[in-house]
């Protein structure tokens, strides 16, 4: 049996005869269709996946907000305007800046604008077509970030959300999506809950994308929602196990949705939007996608539009790798900044102690980790001595890169589980040898850190031993890393096969003459 799926990519497609036929699912590549013919379909018998009631709400943003407010999903305050003494009541009621939005076929920048003042009134509304056009305002929202969530509703509305993203915008136009958003898991868990709340208020099967806002003061705004996949859902296809596109087809087939994990890190999917009008334009476009060719984890989606302008979507590049750091660092190469100045390399791993008098025995946790190739930093933060220090350094330390600390400390031992409670990072405690207790007190001090707060250790001084479990932990997610702990073990089980065979030829007296020589 053979499927036939229909995707609506203009408002002239519907009318095409080909729709008379019969056609197991019409879908939309664009909300910006007919909603009325597709009504007319749905009638006829034809499956639409999102209905045309959602695709009606959503084509009309300001019937969008009053659908979403009368659902009780927390949005920014809105009224219609259609003369200018009501925008001007508008102003008066909201304050400025007062943002400025066309009802209708309003995306990537067009249709909207701000208005600083009450004298900038006339010119935002001439510059969106007039009142005639259809517009209303909203309060403005002082945010702290852009944020976006893809929800995936199949046919008998069950809903699964992806990874709450950051998008960052400039001239109102999506230019980077960074997975996961770096927020935190309270203010995801919120984003998550406000998205699927909103498409659950909709009707139909299909992939939506949820934009929102997360204020100053920790709140979730919705502002608005397509019914299809997205420019925030893009970096999808690399970086999760199942893609928004693969999602759309599985949720309004009926078919079960597939995961929406990321089987990646992290993730930033960034824009190749113009630079400049034809020729010139293509050429830096193509200079951009050459040095993406070179860049580790990228990949080029290139869409083939015959005709380039300024700020027009081009394509897209994905960078997917172990870290948002890492993900950072390409973006910063492939748009040549900072190639000026020296390279640097971003430290994986800290050897932290109390003392400089731990050094003797926390070096050989670091002679551990250049021996793995593995970049590190080793300082002296003392959680009596430097206590601003210590925090300092605990709280910025995810957010430098770092994905493991050894820290050492005698006596008391209180570094390592104060650093344990200030980061999410894994924290490795060695226990250092002392004259009055030779570490029993520091090993029972990590050992006995209260529930919530968890730090490895090791033997007493045994630092060797801290280095390589924090080279297994970067192991967990590191190919290439993983390769070399096999080929670490395999020798160490090689040395002792070597010592075994030695000892059965040359028996326990010449093997203690010979092998073992004080």
């Amino acid at each position: 049996a053979s499927l036939c799926i229909i995707v609506l990519t203009s408002q002239s497609a519907l009318t095409n005869p080909l729709y008379g036929v019969r056609c197991d699912v019409l879908t939309v590549e664009i909300e910006h269709v007919d909603a009325v013919a597709l009504e007319k379909l749905e009638k006829q018998g034809v499956v639409c996946e999102p209905k045309a009631s959602t695709i009606a709400i959503i084509q009309d943003k300001y019937r969008q907000k009053g659908h979403f407010s009368k659902f009780g999903i927390p949005i920014a305050d809105f009224v219609e305007v259609d003369t200018l003494s009501s925008i001007e009541n508008a102003g008066e009621m909201f304050g400025y800046p007062l943002m400025v939005k066309s009802k209708r076929l309003a995306y990537d920048g067009r249709g909207n604008a701000v208005a600083h003042n009450k004298e900038e009134l006339s010119s935002v509304v001439s510059s969106l077509g007039g009142f005639e056009h259809g517009l209303y305002v909203e309060r403005w929202t002082p945010f702290a970030k852009e944020l976006s969530v893809i929800v995936a509703r199949s046919r008998d509305g069950c809903t699964v959300c992806y990874p709450v993203v950051e998008t960052i915008h400039k001239d109102n136009i999506c230019h980077v999506v960074e997975a996961p958003a770096q927020i935190p898991e309270k203010m995801k868990k919120l984003a998550t809950s406000v998205a699927e709340k909103a498409i659950k208020s909709l009707e139909g099967a299909g992939v939506f994308a949820v934009e929102l806002f997360l204020t100053n003061d920790n709140q979730a705004l919705l502002n608005e929602v397509a019914p299809r996949p997205h420019n925030s859902g893009h970096h999808t296809i690399e970086a999760c196990y199942t893609s928004q596109y693969e999602q759309h087809l599985r949720a309004i087939l009926g078919l079960p949705l597939g995961d929406p994990a990321m089987k990646a890190p992290a993730a930033i999917m960034y824009n190749i939007l113009g630079e400049d009008e034809g020729d010139s334009g293509f050429v830096l476009a193509h200079q951009l996608i050459k040095r993406a060719l070179n860049i580790p984890g990228a990949s080029v989606h290139w869409y083939a539009k015959p005709e380039i302008r300024k700020q027009r979507k081009m394509g897209h590049i994905t960078i997917v790798g172990p870290s948002m750091f890492d993900v950072k660092a390409h973006l910063d190469r492939l748009l040549q900044r900072d190639t000026d100045g020296p390279k640097k390399v971003r430290p994986r791993a800290a050897v932290i102690m109390g003392s400089d008098s731990d050094l003797p025995i926390m070096k050989d946790a670091a002679a551990i980790l250049e021996k793995f190739n593995i970049p590190f930093e080793l300082t002296i933060v003392s959680a009596h001595r430097t206590p601003e220090r210590m925090y300092a350094y605990a709280l910025s330390a995810k957010e430098r890169g770092l994905e493991v600390i050894i820290a050492g400390a005698g006596g008391a031992a209180h570094l390592p589980g104060m650093v344990a409670s200030l980061t999410t990072l894994p924290v490795i405690g060695v226990p250092i040898w002392t004259k009055s207790l030779q570490g029993t007190d520091s090993l029972l001090s990590i050992v006995q850190m209260p529930k919530g707060i968890p730090v490895a250790t090791v033997a007493i001084g045994n630092a060797e031993n801290a280095g390589l479990l924090a080279v297994r932990m970067l192991a967990s997610r590191d190919t290439e890393l993983s390769d070399r702990v096999n080929e670490y073990q395999q020798n160490l089980e090689d040395s002792v096969l070597v010592k075994a065979r030695l000892l059965e030829e040359l028996g326990w007296d010449k093997y203690l003459e010979q092998c073992m020589k004080p």
